[in-house]
């Protein structure tokens, strides 16, 4: 499965990139250059990260199924479980 960026959130990532190599490296870098290292990580790391978050929601939905029956179940027949009301004996 490739990681595909929508056109905005691409141009915000090269802005972001270009901007990170000017501050943290000293490095005045263009936007080809910045494309290039973007299309690297998506390539490269991005399914790592990917694949992560995949299991942590497999994980988290595998726990929310496993608890249905105590978060959401309603006893059957509990009017003969109350409390005996406290009505003056006839």
């Amino acid at each position: 499965m490739n990681i595909t960026l929508t056109d905005e959130v691409k141009k915000q990532s090269i802005a972001s990139i270009r901007r990170y190599f000017d501050d943290e490296l000293d490095q005045d870098i263009g936007d080809l250059k910045a494309g290039l290292v973007l299309e690297f990580i998506l390539k490269e790391i991005a399914p790592s990260v990917y694949n992560a978050a995949i299991n942590d929601a497999q994980t988290y939905l595998r726990d929310r199924v496993a608890d249905l029956d105590g978060a959401c179940s309603v006893p059957e027949f509990a009017f003969w479980e109350r409390p005996q009301s406290t009505r003056p004996s006839r």
